[in-house]
């Protein structure tokens, strides 16, 4: 066999085991994904044994991915595995603000620090929906507490002064939720207001009432 020969076969060798690593990569990351999803609907739906269910299967399915990729950095630290493993931190955290639990560590959930405060980032989207969840049934002090988690989230995120390049675009996450608190602050603020005016026109009504009688 020439030494050209060896070259050839030994890096074929390496594409078929880097190829084999990638598609089941690309499965499990679908699978992470709709796991992830499925969580968070739960959590909405404060189907707690659910949610639980889910995240323990996620739990999983991150580590086979992590294992999976030791050997593959490039693929490790490809889009796709990192915006996977970012779902699996934005649901985790999602479910430890909503439920007054303490927040887990980057390092806890073995992702990097980066992939952390994209998902911490994404998860204020998910308080700010909870909040308008409650909202419907009128102002409470638990949309006050998670519009605070919302608050403590983006004075986190503006912190990270860093370029684009080290936190993968976190500039523009921390924008976006700078826009969930505003608007979220505002909806709270109408919220309360309009419980005040409408507990005034139900003591109005009730004035009225006794002099009429």
């Amino acid at each position: 066999m020439s030494r050209l020969d060896e070259i050839t076969k030994s890096i074929h060798a390496s594409f078929e085991a880097q190829t084999a690593a990638r598609d089941a990569a690309l499965a499990q990351t679908r699978q992470l994904t709709r796991h992830c999803a499925h969580a968070i609907r739960a959590i909405h739906r404060d189907e707690a044994a659910t949610a639980q269910t889910e995240l323990a299967a996620a739990s999983q399915l991150a580590a086979q991915l992590r294992n999976g990729l030791a050997g593959f950095p490039d693929l490790y630290f490809a889009g796709y595995t990192q915006d996977a493993l970012k779902e699996f931190a934005e649901a985790v955290i999602v479910d430890a603000l909503v439920a007054g639990k303490e927040l887990p560590s980057p390092g806890e959930l073995q992702v990097e620090p980066a992939t952390y405060m994209q998902g911490l980032a994404e998860a204020a989207g998910e308080l700010r929906r909870r909040c308008l969840d409650i909202l419907r049934h009128g102002h409470s002090d638990e949309a006050e507490r998670l519009l605070e988690q919302m608050d403590d989230i983006y004075a986190a995120l503006v912190t990270m002064d860093y370029p684009d390049a080290v936190t993968r675009g976190l500039r523009r996450l921390t924008d976006i939720c700078r826009s969930l608190v505003e608007r979220t602050r505002g909806d709270m603020t109408i919220s309360l207001r309009q419980q005040g005016l409408e507990a005034s026109l139900r003591r109005l009504e009730e004035r009225l009432g006794g002099e009429a009688s």
